[in-house]
């Protein structure tokens, strides 16, 4: 089994390098790192496409090898799947995220982005996310991490997926409380409560161009029994399965009674 370990807050995270030493520990593994060089939260499913892309060979302290590129996340998956170190990954595993990545974030998230690049070329794939030791439900987390636990019921769940896999085109997104677990939830995606604000920053000397923040702003979350959202409010591990089919399946028979051909023909009149 070739496992991919990747994230978005860059190669040197704690997070990521705690779950690389006990990945390491699993029998009949090679892990393989590539990470962004510098922290990519947020970054979504952006790629790199009009520039090239530099890679550099990183020793880690314990003497392991990992590469660290310039690029996003998704860039990193691809990499491996285009054969930089050989032959591509059989599992991608991206995490441990500083900060939990729940409900409507999961779009916005570089974490969740890297193992749904998984997922498109039919990979299994694990995001995996940690709730800082403050139990803050923003995307400004704090400092304060304990990493150990979420590490171990990741290389567990990695373990559960080489014997039972999850159906194609399905990844897994955790998140781990701050807290102790009290217990581990199957969940469907919560609802965020954005608090958007438009502040002025400042005002440029020359006039010409004006500063503003809009987002970094803590959000409400709906913590609704059953949720990614819930399951974190109550100091319980979630387990979340995700897909990438965006069609509203349910809408699709109502839109077809819309007399589109009408429209086409109406504008060549």
């Amino acid at each position: 089994m070739r496992i991919l370990l990747t994230n978005d807050d860059g190669i040197g995270a704690t997070g990521l390098q705690t779950l690389r030493r006990e990945l390491r520990k699993m029998d009949g593994v090679q892990l393989d790192v590539i990470a962004p060089d510098s922290n990519r939260s947020a970054s979504a499913r952006s790629i790199t496409t009009r520039s090239s892309l530099s890679v550099e060979e990183i020793r880690f302290d314990d003497g392991d090898l990992g590469h660290a590129t310039d690029g996003t996340p998704v860039d990193c998956v691809r990499f491996a799947a285009v054969g930089l170190l050989g032959e591509r990954p059989d599992l991608i595993v991206s995490g441990i995220n500083h900060g939990v990545n729940l409900g409507d974030d999961v779009t916005y998230s570089g974490t969740v982005a890297a193992a749904f690049e998984g997922v498109i070329l039919d990979l299994p794939a694990v995001a995996v996310s940690q709730q800082s030791n403050e139990r803050e439900m923003g995307y400004r987390p704090k400092r304060d991490f304990d990493f150990d636990l979420a590490a171990r019921f990741t290389a567990a769940t990695v373990h559960e997926l080489i014997e039972h896999p999850m159906p194609s085109g399905s990844l897994l997104n955790i998140n781990v409380p701050g807290a102790e677990p009290e217990g581990i939830d199957v969940t469907r995606l919560g609802k965020r409560l954005y608090r958007d604000e438009l502040r002025k920053i400042r005002k440029d000397e020359s006039g010409g161009r004006t500063h503003y923040q809009i987002y970094g702003y803590e959000p409400d979350a709906d913590d609704e029994p059953g949720t990614d959202i819930g399951a974190i409010a109550r100091k319980r591990i979630s387990v979340t399965p995700l897909h990438l089919d965006l069609t509203d399946h349910g809408g699709l028979d109502g839109l077809r009674q819309r007399d589109f051909e009408r429209m086409l023909g109406a504008l060549g009149e």
